[in-house]
């Protein structure tokens, strides 16, 4: 079924490994390692992801991320409902994405996992 819910949250950083070290020892988190660019939140069940941190020059706000079966049904979905598409579908390392605006300026996220 394709809920088409909040599934994944990105932080910008300005310095990774500080807020790694912050994370880990404020809330006990631990995280994948992706070469010091990208470092996933590793799920509460130990299991999978449920966010991520990425080195950015200046913090910019969190990155809610919609997860869905159907990538390009989402596209159109968002365009009929009156959103804007801001970064069309590319490929990361693990699927496909999309990032949009809604109507009142939000930045939001819709990707498909890789199967």
């Amino acid at each position: 079924m394709n809920s088409m819910r909040i599934d994944y949250l990105e932080l910008a950083v300005t310095d990774l490994p500080h807020a790694r070290t912050f994370y880990e020892s404020a809330f006990g988190w631990s995280f994948n390692d992706y070469g010091g660019m990208y470092a996933g939140v590793v799920g509460p069940d130990g299991a999978g992801e449920s966010g991520g941190m990425y080195p950015s020059e200046t913090p910019v706000a969190p990155l809610p991320l919609i997860r869905t079966t159907d990538l390009e049904a989402a596209v159109a979905a968002v365009e009929k409902a009156g959103g804007t598409i801001a970064e069309p579908p590319y490929d990361y390392p693990g699927g496909r994405r999309f990032i949009f605006t809604d109507p009142a300026g939000n930045r939001l996220g819709v990707y498909q996992p890789a199967e």
